[in-house]
């Protein structure tokens, strides 16, 4: 399940103004792309999302830039609510409510507002969910989006129960960057955390992106204090002889969490730890935009990560937005809000 919002941390301004309007004008009108690029000038305009005043004729690559400078050029797409785990610091056992299915974006409505995104300065499109292979028409949804004029990466983050079986044909519709979800190498504690069976699956869909030529294939590992801590260099060592990128995402504490900070491991304890067991530990050098840090071991064909959500965060350099899978946009992870479709506007 897409975490929505953490309730109890206080409000952070994101720098846009509302696009409610903007969003519902194109599902109510079927905007084209020239009238959404036209309604998304004078929304912009209209909240001075900008650092300077904006031009008449906006430039397609300043018509994502908030008013803290930042250029938004990357869209994540939740594709659906839907998941099939049900892990342990993400959702409860029984699950969660879910928004009624007419409610859930249409494939047309996806498509549509992508397309606007992308001319506006996008390039990058995440799909997300919950779980997003869990999607029956995935695969149409990569094909009408990969043939996007402008867009330059398809990617997807799935926690790979059944990306094994999908994958040759997703490729075919242009997906092009994999991120698989896992967080222990133990089958017997993957089971304990999600709930469900399915770890053998996880790893044939790693193999699987593999053999199909993703390089990198990125695997995102949420560190836990006294679950998975101790795993930490067995990950890294996937990293020898197979083009892994191993991810280690610093625990965050979302709605629903019993927040304990005796579970956070700060990235300095992960990289020490990493240090001190592998040789020829170099970093990398960072795009302004990314949220890890990344690095490089000796003989390793792989590479290493680490995402400092809560000891270093990466504001500054964010130029991620989000389309959750109801149709609302939110901005920040982080933040409290959500710019929700009106009912009233037929969107």
């Amino acid at each position: 399940m897409m975490k929505r919002h953490l309730s109890k941390l206080p409000h952070l301004r994101t720098g846009f103004g509302n696009f409610n309007s903007f969003l519902c004008s194109c599902f109510e009108t079927g905007s084209t792309n020239g009238d959404a690029k036209g309604l998304l000038h004078q929304q912009m305009r209209m909240n001075g999302t900008c650092c300077a005043k904006l031009p008449e004729e906006l430039p397609k690559d300043n018509m994502l830039i908030d008013s803290f400078g930042r250029q938004h050029t990357y869209l994540r797409i939740s594709l659906t609510e839907r998941c099939n785990l049900r892990c342990q610091y993400c959702m409860p056992a029984e699950g969660v409510s879910l928004t009624p299915g007419p409610k859930i974006l249409s494939q047309n409505e996806l498509v549509r507002l992508a397309n606007l995104f992308v001319s506006s300065g996008v390039d990058k499109i995440r799909l997300t969910g919950g779980e997003p292979t869990v999607r029956k028409d995935i695969e149409d949804i990569c094909l009408h989006l990969s043939n996007l004029k402008g867009l330059k990466t398809l990617a997807i983050t799935t926690n790979g129960i059944t990306l094994a079986r999908k994958l040759p044909k997703l490729k075919e519709c242009g997906l092009s960057a994999v991120n698989i979800s896992l967080d222990t190498l133990v089958p017997a504690k993957f089971e304990f955390l999600t709930r469900r069976k399915g770890h053998e699956r996880v790893m044939d869909s790693i193999n699987a992106a593999i053999d199909l030529g993703y390089n990198p294939v990125k695997v995102n590992c949420v560190v836990m204090r006294g679950f998975n801590d101790d795993e930490i260099c067995n990950f890294v060592e996937l990293t020898r002889e197979k083009p892994i990128n191993i991810r280690f995402i610093e625990f965050m504490p979302f709605d629903g969490n019993v927040w304990n900070v005796k579970k956070l491991v700060p990235y300095a304890e992960m990289l020490d730890r990493v240090a001190k067991h592998f040789t020829g530990l170099k970093r990398l050098q960072d795009h302004p935009t990314d949220t890890a840090k990344n690095f490089r071991i000796d003989d390793h064909l792989g590479t290493v990560s680490f995402i400092t959500s809560m000891t270093e965060h990466f504001c500054a350099g964010c130029n991620r937005l989000r389309l959750l899978a109801d149709g609302n946009f939110k901005v920040c992870l982080f933040g409290p809000s959500e710019l929700k479709r009106s009912p009233s506007a037929g969107c």
